[in-house]
């Protein structure tokens, strides 16, 4: 790896997958919309001699090929609003392939495990059936099935899936708002079943997963699964984040009502309703193929990694 784009590069995942990719002295170009949030990130980086700054609309191929140049890897971490996800996702993955294909370029697709549908596997591994009974998860089917499309002739993409995820950085992930609350100090809601054991991976520690699958050669043609450690309850979640900002506000569990209710007026909350089943019957990821293909997994503890998001989410607000 020579040197590599991220698309999306101030998002939750871009950020910290920017940052990997400086921290190992590549050459990197930062991708996205906003030029002022863009050298929001280059100051985080210290301004990298590293990194190049591009903005440009990863719907348009144009854009990705000139802001890439000769880089030899595309990060594919941009994201698009929830509630647009079924209008807007399967344009965004062949503007990419497209650029890629243009290029000769290797794709690292970053995205979840909505395909998969109900957890048939105690710990699903990559092989886990794909039977999507929901809109997006069949949406995002279909989007595999683009991204591995026998079309691409020079193009060589792998996709890598990440359970639900936080972090500072973190934008669109289930926990952010939670979590940005507890930060301010003010009491939030928690969607989902706070009691039950689900899989988070702290967002840094799945970017160096990700650069370290990119970084193989053999990687590419598959899907690679980028877990978390140990499962954690909402209830264990919050009581960590709220000891390390030292406030402790009410935190209320949302469940199909109160979801319903609030999408009468908030769209994307509308569209979280029918992927609840994740959150009463979660499926976790293996990460087997992994350790055996790439090595040993390290992680930073949940303990730890709450403690860190907390105190960057305060840095923000400060």
């Amino acid at each position: 790896m020579q040197k590599a784009i991220v698309l999306g590069a101030t998002g939750g995942v871009g950020a910290p997958l920017t940052a990997e990719l400086i921290e190992r002295g590549i050459e990197t170009v930062a991708f996205g919309r906003s030029m002022k949030k863009l050298n929001e990130l280059a100051d985080q980086l210290n301004h990298s001699p590293l990194l190049t700054l591009e903005t440009g609309d990863a719907f348009k191929p144009e854009d990705i090929i000139r802001a890439a140049g000769e880089a030899d890897i595309i990060f594919h971490s941009a994201n698009i609003p929830y509630h647009e996800m079924e209008s807007r996702l399967l344009p965004l993955g062949e503007s990419v392939m497209k650029a890629a294909e243009e290029t000769g370029a290797k794709v690292v697709v970053v995205d979840g495990i909505y395909p998969y549908g109900r957890r048939l596997m105690e710990r699903a591994t990559e092989e886990h059936p794909k039977k999507p009974h929901t809109r997006k998860g069949k949406v995002r089917l279909a989007y595999e099935e683009l991204i591995f499309s026998s079309r691409w002739h020079k193009a060589r993409p792998l996709i890598v899936r990440l359970p639900d995820y936080y972090g500072p950085s973190a934008q669109a992930s289930y926990l952010s708002v939670t979590m940005e609350a507890i930060a301010a100090g003010k009491p939030t809601a928690f969607v989902g079943n706070m009691r039950v054991p689900r899989e988070y991976v702290y967002l840094p520690d799945a970017a160096r997963m990700i650069v370290e699958v990119a970084a193989r050669e053999e990687s590419y043609g598959q899907n690679w699964h980028i877990p978390g450690p140990d499962v954690i309850s909402g209830h264990e979640l919050v009581r960590i984040a709220q000891r390390a900002v030292g406030k402790r506000k009410a935190v209320m569990p949302l469940g199909r009502i109160g979801l319903s209710l609030i999408g009468l007026f908030n769209p994307v909350m509308k569209e979280v309703v029918e992927m609840l089943y994740l959150t009463e019957e979660p499926l976790v990821l293996s990460g087997d193929k992994y350790e055996r293909q790439i090595g040993p997994i390290s992680w930073t503890p949940h303990e730890l990694a709450i403690t860190e998001t907390m105190r960057g989410l305060m840095e923000k607000r400060a």
